[in-house]
């Protein structure tokens, strides 16, 4: 897998003399994403998203975000991540809105960067003295990406000239017989070496030899001893691929040899699997399938995140203790952005699952109420608080990522197949969208919902040109058992209990003669459920983690508990009465405390919340709690520690 020197020189100068042109993958894309240009989001997910650009995205000062690519006297900060992380964000929620406003603000930005460009291509924040070092090389990655998604929206030539001349710039400095990137940065190089994906994105759309053979080489210095071993690592646990930080002497967490760092081993994976799509090499796929699947297994919490101090740590056994910087936004949508790529290449709905867990819970949950902040952390029980302001600027991190995950969220609800007519749904929500097939015909949807509240979803066919007939593919939770299908005008297909199984897409086939207005309604099951670990239990509806939050003053939300259950499940009363930032909210019957004599034996109603509003007033007086102590009784329940 090692580039030469000499081939990689060679290659250099043939492929500059090439014209460009765009490449096309050469693995088929099992689903593409939802015209988000078409597509109006409703409901609580839906309101949420518009607030996050209203207030989050568009109150920002680009000014500001630029001006440390002017100063260039930076020698180990990362100011230089904001203005990709916003112009990302911003690209998508525009492609949405279709708001003149941010364009001519996203204008603004991306002008302000261009002047910003040394003569010899440089865009960073970096002094001369300090280049490569730190986080200047992730810098350079986040200024590609947020530019080329200008340049996809535009098709601005000198906006991918720039591009151009910053990746050829970066060449001059790292490669074969020059600096080795993953001696650059922190983390094994895995920060350095994420500029993989914008590498492959401008070879995609340049034809430039150049930038595919640097890709190809990133990905060979993965597996040199100074590197972090991304594929041949990837049936080793995310959080034992390398010694903790602690255990390596005189080194710090935040240091060259943390290998568990959450966000860049993901944001690396990102570009592994656009090189797949590229090259087909399997070995690329199994690598990211394999670490997802055992960041689901054993880091992805609850609520649809992980992470703590922002590196895996066996997060989904340890979920239960109060623990110091758990699910770090950034982390929250890197994860959502990976598995919107797999749903993508591999048509596999546990992806879709991952995303709506983590979007009606962390995500949610990382927004104050009033959108005017993203919270860096956002603990399973505590209370809510804003992150720090970083690199000396009135942002950080998180606040200029956030909005990425709300934006990501059009194009994940409905999605066409690639390779035959067909939609899958992946979101339920109250939605309008017109999306093409891949035969070019238009079919025009309606989702009308309460969903989660309750399970009822109705699909409604507003109108379509197909001649011939299609199929709309359900995403069916993992947590659910189907009931019924009411197909038009009350046709009921019933089907036995786990047939067909959760998890999977069910089809519904359209007639090529469908009446306008024809619907079909889905039952989910979207009862209340309780889980347990680590002798403590949490609630959920549906896939809303729901959490006891001060506010109701129903008692000490910490206090010990037992849920007054059935074979797993739970009657969730809703409640009328309600703070007026709660989205949802119920009771649950629980046995309180250690006294089981008097009236202490009859459960009581106690109220819950969803996780996305429990304490989200972000004041100091409020607490919430998603898990509760179970209080232990001997003679019902075997003692298994942790």
């Amino acid at each position: 897998m090692r580039v030469s020197a000499l081939f990689f020189a060679v290659m250099l100068c043939v492929s500059t003399a090439l014209p460009a042109q765009e490449v096309k993958d050469v693995v088929p894309t099992r689903l593409l994403p939802g015209n988000t240009a078409t597509t109006k989001l409703g409901g609580q997910l839906g309101e949420r998203f518009d607030a996050c650009v209203k207030v989050r995205v568009m109150k920002e000062d680009v000014d500001a975000l630029v001006a440390p690519f002017n100063d260039k006297t930076e020698t180990r900060r990362w100011q230089s991540e904001f203005w990709g992380k916003w112009m990302l964000g911003a690209v998508l929620s525009y492609r949405n809105n279709h708001d003149s406003e941010l364009l001519k603000k996203i204008e603004h930005a991306v002008d302000g960067l261009l002047k910003s460009q040394s003569p010899d291509g440089y865009i960073g924040n970096y002094a001369p003295e300090a280049r490569l070092k730190q986080w200047d090389v992730w810098g350079r990655k986040y200024s590609m990406l947020g530019l080329l998604s200008y340049y996809d929206l535009t098709g601005d030539k000198k906006v991918l000239d720039a591009v151009k001349r910053l990746a050829d710039y970066t060449l001059t400095e790292l490669g074969p017989g020059k600096t080795d990137i993953v001696k650059t940065g922190n983390y094994y190089g895995m920060a350095s070496s994420s500029i993989l994906e914008p590498m492959v994105f401008l070879y995609k759309r340049t034809g430039e030899q150049k930038y595919f053979d640097f890709a190809k080489y990133i990905v060979a210095q993965w597996e040199t001893d100074a590197g972090p071993k991304l594929i041949s690592k990837a049936d080793v646990p995310v959080a034992e691929r390398f010694p903790h930080p602690v255990q390596v002497q005189k080194k710090g967490w935040f240091s060259p040899e943390n290998g568990q760092k959450a966000y860049e081993m993901m944001s690396c994976y990102e570009g592994l699997l656009e090189l797949y799509r590229l090259t087909g090499e399997k070995a690329y796929l199994d690598a990211v399938e394999k670490t997802v699947g055992n960041i689901i297994e054993q880091e992805i919490n609850i609520a649809g995140s992980g992470s703590a101090f922002e590196c895996w740590y066996h997060g989904c056994d340890c979920q239960t203790l109060p623990t110091y910087h758990t699910m770090e936004t950034c982390v929250t949508m890197t994860w959502m952005k990976l598995c919107q790529t797999l749903l993508g290449v591999t048509g596999n709905p546990m992806y879709a699952d991952q995303i709506e867990l983590s979007a009606y819970n962390a995500l949610l949950a990382s927004m104050k109420a009033d959108a005017s902040q993203i919270a860096k952390y956002s603990p399973l029980e505590g209370k809510r608080t804003p992150g720090e302001e970083q690199c000396g600027m009135k942002i950080n991190c998180c606040n200029a990522n956030g909005p990425r995950a709300f934006a990501l969220l059009p194009q994940v609800a409905v999605m066409p197949l690639e390779k035959k007519d067909g939609l899958t749904i992946n979101l339920y929500m109250p939605f309008e969208t017109e999306q093409k097939l891949a035969s070019g015909k238009k079919v025009k949807l309606r989702m009308e919902t309460n969903y989660p509240a309750d399970g009822a979803v109705k699909l409604e066919i507003l109108e379509t040109d197909a001649d011939k007939p299609f199929e709309i593919f359900f995403r069916i939770p993992e947590w659910s058992k189907i009931d019924s299908w009411t197909v038009q005008e009350g046709t009921v297909l019933s089907f036995s209990k786990g047939n067909p199984p959760p998890g999977e897409y069910v089809p519904i086939t359209i007639q090529a003669d469908v009446k306008k207005g024809t619907s079909v309604t889905l039952n989910l099951d979207v009862q209340g459920r309780v889980l347990r670990r680590n002798n403590c239990f949490a609630l959920m509806k549906g896939p809303v983690v729901l959490a006891r939050d001060s506010r109701f003053n129903d008692g000490f939300v910490d206090e010990t508990a037992r849920p007054a259950e059935k074979d797993g499940f739970i009657e969730l009363t809703p409640v009328t009465e309600k703070p007026a930032d709660v989205w949802l909210a119920f009771t649950a019957p629980l046995v309180l405390g250690t006294d089981l004599e008097g009236e202490a034996k009859n459960p009581k109603p106690i109220k819950f919340c969803d996780f996305g509003s429990a304490g989200n007033t972000w004041e100091d007086s409020v607490r919430y709690r998603v898990w509760i102590p179970e209080t232990l009784n001997v003679m019902k329940t075997l003692y298994k520690p942790y």
